[in-house]
């Protein structure tokens, strides 16, 4: 059966809520008196897990503990942001529906933390599609290295290369590819030049089926 699985991202992905992390950043930089650009936060930030992206803000190898500080302070003025305007992506739950009535197991491969993950359930009530949650603090080497993906894989006893990964960031799609998935890349956050690695490019989930998914076998 192909696909064994169906992996996803969750921040661009899920629900598109990228613009609020920018804007989080946005006010972090502002409190540590760094500039702050769009660019930086595509190339840098994206797709990324906080620990390798603080210490590439502070240009030092920070401690545990400062990571989970300045964690705690960015991501509590995203959830603040974003809370009013939380909703999945068009077509994310009918697209659920389909794979989950061909019994397709679902994973999620996110470089987020708990409270964000847990903050995503709570106003888009799709925990139970997912057989697991691979999260930030389950893995060493963050996005781009494929160890995400390939726990993601293992959670459900799927071979990796016969898995299709959802993704938005150019971290996160490579990421996918090198633990040898196909990967669907949304157009969330990155134009479909900037993700053009990916095996099928779309707008939306309304312009994706489990069709088109096994298309790219």
């Amino acid at each position: 059966m192909f696909p064994e699985a169906v992996i996803f991202d969750l921040d661009g992905t899920l629900v598109d809520n990228n613009a609020y992390h920018i804007e989080a950043w946005k006010v972090f930089y502002e409190r540590i008196g760094k500039p702050f650009s769009k660019k930086e936060y595509m190339n840098n930030i994206n797709g990324r897990v906080n620990r390798d992206i603080f210490n590439y803000v502070f240009d030092t190898i920070l401690s545990a503990d400062m990571i989970d500080e300045y964690s705690i302070e960015k991501e509590s003025m995203y959830r603040d942001l974003y809370a009013p305007h939380i909703k999945p992506i068009d077509g994310l739950i009918d697209f659920l529906d389909e794979l989950e009535k061909e019994k397709i197991p679902k994973t999620i491969a996110t470089s987020g933390i708990a409270p964000n993950i847990n903050f995503m359930f709570e106003h888009v009530p799709i925990r139970k599609y997912y057989a697991d949650v691979i999260d930030a603090s389950q893995i060493t080497k963050g996005k781009p290295h494929p160890e995400i993906f390939l726990k993601a894989a293992a959670a459900v006893n799927a071979d990796p290369t016969n898995c299709i990964a959802f993704e938005d960031s150019v971290a996160g799609i490579r990421s996918a590819k090198a633990a040898g998935m196909k990967v669907v890349g949304l157009t969330t956050t990155h134009t479909a030049d900037d993700i053009k690695e990916a095996d099928l490019i779309i707008k939306d989930y309304t312009e994706v089926s489990l069709r088109k998914l096994r298309q790219l076998k």
